[in-house]
């Protein structure tokens, strides 16, 4: 029996796998980290709060899981400024080469986090198992109920658990930002992607290989108080409302900037992201106020 598991891992993340030997996202897909700094903003705001919550740590840290060219961490350790910026310690966790960032640390395993930890685009690119229906595993059970004779489906026991060991490792917050489908809208998603297009999925690390994220069983799996809303909502709430004033120079700016939160907020692209927040000795009210519940986006696709 072919093992979909070992396969993907090898092909990504073996010797010579596509991360493993350094390929970046940056060359291959487009993500919020790649649409400008204004994400970066968002998150500061988000870890701000975060530090009010903790009270102020000596040492207050954010955590890039997945890190890949380290754009995300770069772009909030160049932006952070006063008392944060002083306590603010940045890390890259990522299992290809590290990059050279001014006040980035990269390390390979995810360390203890006083502070915010996010996983940006990490879950989608950890293996799964992957089994034809009818299926008796015990997640697909739970967690894929819907999955008829012949169809196939990714089993994300090992993003639950990965996710829940993250979450474990924090004091402060954890957010992981993905695409993915909920228990009632359950599709198989597995392909590829490289150099900007979606390819089909070979094993031979010539191409990043992702699928859709069950944000509803990571969820359940790392427990304790969380919410799950859209990024256009969460970054609404963090502050990006992307208008336009002023005049000249001044007027093209703030309108280059408005596309840009307009793209990040796109409820057909970025937009529709789920965003899954665990409060972790903090309460998730804190951080963000009452959102309406992520509804993933119909289309179902992953974007390049």
């Amino acid at each position: 029996m072919f093992d979909w598991e070992a396969a993907w891992h090898a092909a990504l993340y073996g010797p010579g796998g596509f991360f493993a030997r350094g390929e970046k996202p940056s060359s291959h897909f487009r993500t919020s980290a790649l649409v400008g700094t204004e994400l970066a903003e968002a998150l500061l705001v988000l870890l701000s709060r975060v530090d009010a919550a903790l009270g102020f740590p000596p040492v207050v840290d954010f955590v890039d899981v997945g890190a890949g060219g380290g754009e995300l961490a770069s772009a909030v350790r160049s932006l952070a400024s006063g008392s944060l910026g002083e306590r603010l310690r940045v890390t890259a966790v990522d299992v290809g080469p590290p990059v050279e960032l001014a006040g980035v640390r990269w390390v390979r395993e995810i360390p203890p986090c006083t502070g915010l930890l996010v996983g940006h685009e990490w879950l989608d690119a950890i293996p799964c198992p992957v089994v034809t229906g009818p299926s008796s595993d015990p997640w697909i059970t739970r967690w894929w109920p819907s999955l008829r004779d012949g169809e196939q489906a990714e089993v994300g026991a090992p993003r639950d658990a990965a996710w829940a060991a993250a979450v474990a490792s924090v004091r402060g917050a954890a957010l992981a930002v993905d695409y993915g489908h909920l228990v009632s809208s359950r599709h198989f998603s597995l392909t590829g992607y490289r150099a900007g297009r979606q390819v089909p999925v070979v094993f031979d690390g010539s191409c990043d290989i992702t699928a859709h994220v069950a944000l509803d069983a990571c969820a359940a799996a790392a427990g304790g108080e969380h919410v799950l809303v859209s990024q256009r909502d969460a970054l609404a709430a963090l502050g990006l409302s992307g208008s336009v004033s002023g005049s000249g120079w001044d007027w093209l700016e703030s309108a280059s900037r408005a596309g840009r939160i307009a793209e990040l907020r796109d409820p057909s692209g970025l937009g529709g992201f789920g965003w899954l927040l665990h409060g972790c000795g903090v309460a998730v009210a804190d951080l963000l106020p009452p959102l309406p519940p992520w509804r993933p986006n119909p289309a179902g696709d992953p974007l390049p």
